[in-house]
C-alpha cells in the first residue's frame, strides 16, 4: 500500500468534503418528484450484478485486443531467416 503524504491526505478529505457540498446543493435544486426518480435508478443500478462477459468473446479473452501482433521469438526470427 502506498503511504501518502499528510499534505496529500488533507487535500484528498477537503476535496471529498467539497464532493459532498456540492452534490448536496445539486440535489436539493432539483424538483422532488425527480429528486426520488434519481435515487430509484440508483438504488436499481446498485441492486443489479456485474455485468458478465460479452457472449461472442471466448472465455480468458480480454475486452480490449493488442494494439500490435507480438513480437516473434528468436527461433522463430531464426527459422525466417535461414528460409
Amino acid at each position: 500500500m502506498a503511504k501518502h503524504s499528510k499534505f496529500e491526505k488533507d487535500r484528498r478529505a477537503a476535496q471529498t468534503i467539497r464532493t459532498k457540498e456540492i452534490e448536496a446543493a445539486w440535489y436539493g435544486s432539483i424538483p422532488k418528484a425527480t429528486a426520488q426518480q434519481f435515487e430509484l435508478a440508483v438504488a436499481a443500478a446498485r441492486a443489479r450484478p456485474p455485468q458478465g462477459p460479452w457472449p461472442n468473446m471466448p472465455p480468458g479473452t480480454r475486452p480490449n485486443p493488442p494494439k500490435h501482433e507480438p513480437r516473434p521469438s528468436k527461433e522463430e526470427m531464426n527459422r525466417r531467416s535461414r528460409a
